[in-house]
């Protein structure tokens, strides 16, 4: 086969990406125009619910330290629980969530919403929680600051010991799904204005044509 016949063969695929590149960079524009909320909503929002699941990491940290009388460690353990959930949640909301929106890969508003709200009730609020159980679990070992039973009742003692943390936090995980719902639900708004000013500029130009 010719480098010719290579590039014809190729071409739909390449005249494909084209388009998405000219799409994107049209909505890239669109929303350069759009007032100042609209536009930090689109581009800085995820960092909100990020900055919410940091506060959720934190809060379930203290919860399980104070559970578990963990008196040392408390910047090491802290840290981890502020970063991680909010790189997190930030990276998953956009790679599922506003990505796809603004490539018009995501068009159903429905599932745009829904998707919001599961990742931040699931990313934003639980997986903090998840996170925050095995640190302290091995702080707790290592400076034996609380008596750990043996393997046999393992799993009955951790499942106890996560349960009252699981209900303080319910009210965050909710916060957090609502958040998501919001930002999905605003985003989505904004991705059908600038589509609706796409149209009213190609209007004019097909109609002269």
């Amino acid at each position: 086969m010719t480098g010719r016949e290579f590039l014809e063969l190729d071409s739909p695929r390449q005249r494909l990406y084209l388009d998405r590149l000219k799409r994107v960079e049209v909505i890239r524009n669109m929303l350069n125009e759009l007032p100042k909320a609209d536009q930090n909503l689109c581009l800085h929002g995820s960092y909100f619910l990020g900055a919410n699941s940091s506060l959720c990491g934190l809060a379930a940290n203290n919860f399980f330290r104070s559970i578990l009388h963990v008196r040392k460690a408390s910047i090491v353990s802290a840290l981890p629980m502020a970063v991680v959930p909010f790189l997190s949640t930030v990276a998953v909301y956009e790679v599922f969530v506003r990505e796809p929106i603004f490539l018009g890969e995501l068009n159903c508003e429905v599932c745009a919403v829904v998707r919001g709200g599961l990742i931040g009730a699931v990313i934003g609020g639980l997986y903090p929680v998840f996170l925050a159980l095995p640190m302290n679990a091995s702080l707790a070992a290592r400076y034996s600051s609380s008596p750990l039973p043996g393997k046999e009742n393992l799993l009955r003692y951790w499942l106890t010991t996560a349960q009252p943390v699981f209900r303080k936090m319910s009210l965050g995980v909710i916060i957090q799904a609502l958040t998501g719902l919001y930002l999905a639900t605003k985003q989505h708004g904004i991705y059908i204005k600038i589509l609706q000013r796409m149209n009213a500029s190609r209007d004019p130009e097909e109609l002269q044509a």
